[in-house]
């Protein structure tokens, strides 16, 4: 049976799943942990498959799945499965959409660059007593300011976040692990109970709890530092689940398919 492969791993993708199997499509979503797993509906429509891809692996999946199309809803900056399926997408002329979350705008009170070596080799964080919300693995980055600057991260409750953590030099009492997604509220509570002066996170939409965090940053008076998304070509791309529906249903009835 020919399938959409969802290629998920965030909240949007969730969503996205749940229209997609209310339309009676069938969908395979990957995602790369057994606790994503979860949040995807029970139905017949869908298949769920739990791992890391690479290109030889993507290809036999398409292969052996029967993909009929392609639907990018991966986090903004797990780019490099998005450019392996994108290049796989092109030798098998496999239609191919990417999910953006929206972009929130820019604002003159945040700092916005444009990567994380950047961040490194200037002087923001020196006298800061920082807070880190940009996922475990870049941790091992700022091992170098550990001891220059006071550093607190934020990371997902899994053994892997916290031995990367600990090993880039964070103490127990300057991390706290928390699963998404988080409140106003307890921002707010965190940032006083640390002290913090400055919050460095990505540029992750409001899905991802940056607008809470740029609200949190003004009550408090808290600078933030926002990495800006990497640069990717997609063939194309939407931010709506309406396109996402319609491409979906356009290459089933392309290939002569009712909606079993």
């Amino acid at each position: 049976m020919k399938k959409i492969w969802l290629i998920g791993g965030t909240r949007d993708s969730v969503t996205i799943a749940e229209s997609i199997v209310s339309e009676r499509l069938t969908c395979l979503v990957t995602v790369t942990t057994e606790n994503a797993k979860t949040l995807y509906p029970i139905s017949s429509y869908l298949t769920i498959k739990i791992g890391t891809l690479n290109p030889g692996q993507i290809r036999l999946l398409c292969q052996q799945e029967k993909i009929i199309a392609i639907v990018d809803a991966s986090h903004p900056y797990a780019v490099q499965i998005s450019r392996q399926v994108i290049t796989v997408s092109k030798e098998n002329c496999i239609p191919y959409l990417r999910y953006e979350r929206v972009s929130l705008p820019p604002s003159p009170e945040i700092i916005t660059l444009d990567n994380f070596d950047t961040l490194i080799k200037g002087n923001y964080l020196q006298g800061e007593r920082t807070l880190l919300t940009i996922g475990y693995k870049a941790l091992p980055l700022f091992k170098v300011w550990q001891g220059r600057a006071v550093l607190f991260a934020r990371v997902l409750p899994k053994i892997e976040s916290l031995e990367v953590a600990i090993k880039a030099g964070f103490s127990n009492d300057h991390l706290i692990a928390l699963r998404p997604p988080i409140s106003a509220e307890l921002e707010q509570a965190l940032w006083q109970q640390w002290n913090i002066s400055l919050v460095v996170t990505k540029a992750s939409g409001r899905q991802g709890g940056e607008l809470i965090k740029r609200l949190v940053a003004t009550e408090l008076g808290v600078k933030i530092i926002i990495i800006k998304r990497p640069l990717v070509s997609y063939p194309q791309q939407t931010d709506k689940l309406s396109d996402i529906i319609r491409f979906c249903r356009q290459y089933f009835y392309i290939l002569g398919m009712s909606k079993i």
